[in-house]
């Protein structure tokens, strides 16, 4: 069994340990081969135009895409992610690797402000980050793809819990927030791959 988790630095671990990044997490509850296709700052369209390389050459029997934070921070539509990402799960089923859809984070808006950049409209980018997630979700209920609620898992969190103990900058998790990104990711895919 093999899975390749492909997209940008929420899945190459942006500022944490390799071992504590959520597909390394994954990699060892599951005990199969996980690889690390994310590389940081990447966009869908860039997820797109590797993934042959990274995910169909590397045959894996399922591929984790989650992607279009960057697109969003460039000032990219909703539109332009949807088309990538419907065209990342079609090129999978095409070459009979399964396809499961991880939904990223929100932005937690200070601490980015603070530790990131001032000059962005992180409120307008989480808008079209929740957009994207109420369409995902419905559209994978309808295709009947497998989703991996990170977003859910980490807003969750800050019920509870402070910014800084989730996020290192507003946009990407502490080892703690990918300790709970990797939990959910076993809790969705745990049954999934131990039949």
């Amino acid at each position: 069994m093999k899975i390749v988790c492909i997209g940008d630095s929420l899945t190459y671990g942006y500022g944490v340990y390799k071992e504590k990044c959520w597909v390394d997490i994954l990699r060892k509850s599951l005990s199969i081969r996980v690889l690390n296709r994310g590389i940081n700052g990447d966009s869908s369209s860039g997820m797109l135009s590797r993934s042959f390389r990274d995910v169909v050459e590397n045959k894996p029997d399922a591929v984790i895409i989650m992607g279009g934070s960057n697109d969003f921070l460039a000032g990219y539509d909703l539109a332009r992610v949807q088309e990538n990402i419907i065209e990342l799960i079609k090129e999978a089923q095409q070459f009979r690797i399964k396809p499961i859809i991880g939904i990223q984070t929100a932005i937690e808006e200070k601490l980015a402000m603070k530790k990131w950049s001032f000059d962005i409209d992180y409120n307008g980018i989480n808008e079209k980050i929740r957009a994207y997630r109420n369409w995902i979700t419905k559209y994978c209920e309808e295709k009947n793809i497998v989703y991996i609620d990170f977003y859910k898992a980490l807003d969750e969190k800050l019920q509870v819990m402070s910014e800084d103990e989730i996020y290192i900058d507003g946009l990407h998790p502490t080892e703690f927030g990918h300790k709970v990104m990797g939990n959910c990711a076993i809790e969705v895919l745990g049954d999934l791959f131990n039949q």
